[in-house]
């Protein structure tokens, strides 16, 4: 596993919600046909309200022009990412999007869990609060190892709250993949 991610950061407020994340008009789609997965990606975030998405006057959307994958990979959020229904289509949407790593105040905890053993991308948690601190753009380098994250447009180091034991199913690639790695389940 890649001990570094580096990326710009998507910057979101408290409380985003699942609907918000992929509206529900949008669950219509085959996550197993790869040209109608696609469509997560486009929509991933369309249903963010626009005092909350990117800029504070809200003018940079996640993905551009219909395209299903965005130049952010890392979403920096605020309090309670990712409330709301308990849908896996949210954190996967976000990794068709090409999120590789979300940081928040707080996630709600089955967002978390989904988020980690689907394998869709790394929830980091941070005590700090990021989201008057890094501006959508801003370029991002997390190191795993450290549990530290530095924006680099800024020159500032974070420190990371600890993934705990969920690291040995994130390098595993998910729950499925942990499970047969420890004996749990037999492998394929």
């Amino acid at each position: 596993m890649n001990k570094v991610i580096e990326g710009l950061a998507y910057v979101l407020g408290n409380d985003i919600d699942t609907d918000q994340i992929i509206p529900a008009e949008h669950l219509v789609y085959s996550l197993s046909d790869s040209e109608e997965r696609k469509n997560y990606g486009k929509f991933a975030l369309t249903g963010v309200p626009a005092d909350q998405a990117g800029l504070p006057n809200g003018d940079i959307s996640f993905t551009e022009n219909g395209e299903y994958e965005s130049k952010y990979s890392i979403i920096v959020g605020g309090k309670n990412f990712g409330c709301g229904s308990s849908r896996e289509h949210a954190p996967a949407c976000m990794e068709i999007a090409g999120v590789r790593a979300v940081i928040a105040e707080s996630y709600a905890r089955i967002f978390y869990r989904n988020s980690v053993d689907g394998g869709f991308f790394i929830p980091f948690e941070c005590a700090t609060s990021l989201i008057a601190e890094i501006k959508t753009g801003d370029d991002l380098i997390i190191d795993l190892a450290a549990s530290t994250f530095t924006n680099r447009t800024s020159k500032t180091t974070y420190e990371l709250k600890s993934l705990g034991e969920v690291i040995e199913i994130i390098e595993a690639g998910n729950i499925f993949e942990y499970a047969r790695k420890t004996g749990m389940i037999p492998s394929a």
